[in-house]
Order: structure tokens, then sequence, then C-alpha cells
């Protein structure tokens, strides 16, 4: 299989604030098709398919024509799923692996170009992911929207559910930026990173990236002009239902 670049979407079923997410109905689409079709249109990628440990989401994705790959149920993590499901592609050491989540169904397929352009350009480069500049003040502080900060060379620092960084004089300012669950990783460091135990920062704040930053390895984060709805409630999936109705 000759394919320098692919996408799987991970997707479960079960979720302790929304079960059966991935196919919540969107403008008579399931969510996850959405999310699929999206990542389709971005021209890097010659192939995509969802990862996933349930039947029903297999073959949600089967039935619109979608590629899909069934998967454990005892993974940690979004990106310990996609680990085992590349295993199945026959790829090369050294190609990227695009992980797009699948309660993102309006993310832009340009994202795509952002976030591998750092593996595309650097060899050294295991894992990248992208950032947001924070625009709404409610989101600082909201534990949903995860905060991230990073060193001189756009290289994560740490990612926190809290308001990072704690601005402590008063009389200055901070920018703070959010991450996207949208990654970009070299096909040899998802088999290092399934090998490593979970870290105690990743249990603590239920964040999967932190174990790679635990164990010393370095993430890009290149900053996103465009901004995502995560779908993590009903009154999420009704906003973005509005988005896509508008056009």
């Amino acid at each position: 299989m000759k394919r320098d670049i692919v996408c799987v979407i991970p997707a479960r079923f079960e979720s302790s604030r929304f079960p059966g997410k991935p196919l919540a109905d969107l403008c008579g689409k399931p969510m996850i098709q959405h999310v699929y079709e999206r990542a389709s249109r971005a021209k890097a990628l010659p192939y995509v398919a969802v990862a996933t440990d349930d039947e029903r989401i297999f073959q949600a994705v089967k039935k619109f024509g979608g590629n899909a790959i069934m998967t454990s149920a005892a993974h940690r993590s979004g990106t310990d799923r996609i680990a085992e499901a590349v295993k199945s592609l026959n790829l090369a050491n050294n190609a990227i692996v695009v992980n797009i989540q699948g309660d993102q169904p309006v993310f832009e397929p340009a994202q795509v170009d952002e976030v591998i352009a750092p593996l595309v350009a650097d060899d050294k480069i295991l894992m990248s992911t992208l950032i947001y500049k924070i625009i709404k003040d409610e989101e600082i502080t909201h534990p949903h929207a995860v905060k991230v900060a990073f060193d001189k060379d756009n290289f994560a620092l740490y990612f926190s559910r809290a308001t990072i960084p704690y601005v402590r004089d008063k009389k200055l300012s901070a920018d703070y930026y959010k991450h996207h669950g949208i990654y970009a990783y070299r096909r040899d460091f998802l088999d290092v990173f399934t090998a490593l135990p979970e870290g105690k920062l990743e249990r603590l704040e239920a964040l999967e990236q932190l174990r790679a930053l635990e164990h010393g390895y370095r993430i890009k984060v290149v900053v996103t002009s465009y901004d995502s709805v995560e779908v993590d409630n009903e009154l999420e999936l009704a906003k973005v239902r509005r988005i896509i109705e508008a056009g």
C-alpha cells in the first residue's frame, strides 16, 4: 500500500457525556460521516478510515461507502486506537498518520495541511498538533477548552484544562491558546507512544497528549486561524447543526 500520508478517525460508541455520539443525526447524516467527508476533501490525504470498537459505527461507515477498521475496546485513548488500526495498512515507518477526532464535524480540510507541515519539513519531528488563539473570554476558564503553553520554537510545554499561563501581576496580560484535537504522527512513533505507561498527569487531566510530554517526547504546535466546534453534548450538536444549515 503506497501511501505517505493517511488519516484515521477514532470513534467509540460509549461516552459518559454523550453515548452514541458518532452516530448522532446531523442534518440527515451521522456525525461521523461529516467528519469523514471533510477529511476526504483534504488534498494531502489519499486514504481516510474510521477506527472503532463498535459494530454499529463500523456498519454505519460501510453504509455511506467509507473505510472502517475494527479495533479493540481496551484502548486508553484515540491515539492508541489509531496505532492498532494502522498496523493493517502496511505503511512505511516514516509515513504520516493524521488523527482527526470524530466529534469535529465542521473542521476545515485545510487544517490537514497545517498539522502535517512540520513533519513534512523536518524528519526529526515525531508529533504535531493544532492550537488556536482564544478570542472568547469564557473559553479561558472553561475546562472543555484545553489550554496550551509552548516555547519559543512552538514546542508544547504543557496542556491543561486549567487556565495557563496564570498571570500573577495584574498589570500584565497574556495571550491564551486552546488545543484542537487534530494530530499528526510518524507511523513508527505510534508504536513508541502505545508502549509508554499511562502518565500521572495524563490520568489527572484526562489528556492523552500529556503521555508524550511526561516521557520526554516533544510535540510541535501549529497555530491555526480556524476555530473548531467539538461536540460533547446535545447543545453543541444543535450549535453545529445551525452552522451546517447556514452553509
